[in-house]
């Protein structure tokens, strides 16, 4: 079993991925305490600190944990296109480099960072990468799509998963791993009748969100159920069909489920149960919170398949090396 510590710790999806991968919670630190009732609910064994990792002495827990493995996702936003065109925010992005003391106090055999893709833009990304060499990491850096693991959801992040064994890891080995089938928009939505929707076409309803919906009935024709996307950059109409993964989920409310009644087309927003699923993490709780806030704690997160699939990688080269360091 790996142990490990994580940081910018969100929900806990990435760490319910790491869970069913083999992994066990030690310590999680997130500024947000929302997120960090909400990881202590899911995961009450491990201890959780509501703090900016920067205001951390990780050396205060040294002798209390003994981490495999650093599992972190810095602050993504002032990355992230989502964010049109606003000025990034440094101080946000340089909490990637702030793992380093961590990395000084704990020594993990691994490291991973997960973030947007974006963030090799980030004019010190290699300098990002050169410490972590220097610190002895070997650095597999990898665009992965978790659609291609077995999430209902594509959602593209930038992986770098970081080892003492000198080892590369692939995008090719860890898809050969898994051998999920693809999942459906479709997969994640509750029963029929489970949540209120109104009339597509009601009084005030906004003209935009009208067009995006007569693009896609204009496509699939009347009486099949769709989702309209809003926000962000869009090239597909404002619309996707059911029965592919979800685009994206962001920490707004994007996506509007219409369905017919009477031939009538009706329209309610995906609730959080629903993107819990997106996400990959069926039987998580986000206990606490308002919709808005559960709807974020989503968008912040790490889909779960994706960190399943790497912790059952990462554990067999472990167990591998650990083998063939003992036989020698």
């Amino acid at each position: 079993m790996l142990t490990f510590i994580d940081l910018f710790c969100g929900g806990g999806f990435g760490a319910h991925g790491a869970v069913r991968g083999g992994g066990k919670p030690l310590l999680a630190v997130d500024a947000w305490g929302l997120a960090t009732r909400t990881y202590k609910a899911n995961f009450p064994e491990s201890t959780v600190l509501k703090e900016n990792i920067e205001d951390i002495d990780p050396f205060r827990y040294k002798h209390r944990f003994r981490p495999d493995v650093l599992l972190t996702s810095p602050e993504c936003t002032a990355h992230s296109i989502a964010r049109g065109a606003r000025p990034g925010s440094e101080k946000s992005r340089e909490t990637a480099i702030s793992i380093f003391p961590w990395i000084e106090a704990f020594n993990p055999e691994w490291v991973i960072v997960e973030n947007v893709n974006r963030m090799k833009k980030w004019e010190r990304h290699e300098e990002l990468l050169v410490t972590l060499e220097e610190y002895g990491y070997t650095v597999s850096q990898l665009l992965l799509n978790a659609a291609e693991f077995g999430t209902p959801q594509s959602r593209k992040r930038l992986f770098l998963i970081c080892n003492r064994y000198g080892i590369e890891v692939s995008k090719q080995e860890l898809l050969s791993a898994h051998r999920r089938q693809p999942r459906k928009a479709n997969e994640i939505l509750d029963p029929p009748g489970t949540h209120p929707s109104r009339p597509l076409y009601k009084p005030g309803r906004a003209r935009a969100t009208i067009e995006r919906a007569e693009r896609a009935m204009d496509a699939l024709g009347e009486r099949e159920d769709f989702l309209i996307v809003y926000y962000g950059s869009d090239y597909a109409g404002g619309w996707q069909p059911l029965d592919v993964p979800l685009r994206t989920v962001t920490t707004l409310d994007r996506f509007g489920l219409v369905t017919w009644q009477k031939g009538e087309p009706m329209l309610r927003m995906l609730q959080p149960p629903e993107l819990i699923r997106a996400m990959g993490a069926w039987g998580h709780k986000l206990p606490y919170g308002t919709r808005r806030d559960k709807v974020k704690l989503c968008g912040n997160g790490v889909c779960s398949p994706v960190m399943e699939v790497i912790f059952r990688r990462i554990g067999k080269i472990s167990e591998a090396t650990d083998r063939l360091a003992a036989a020698v």
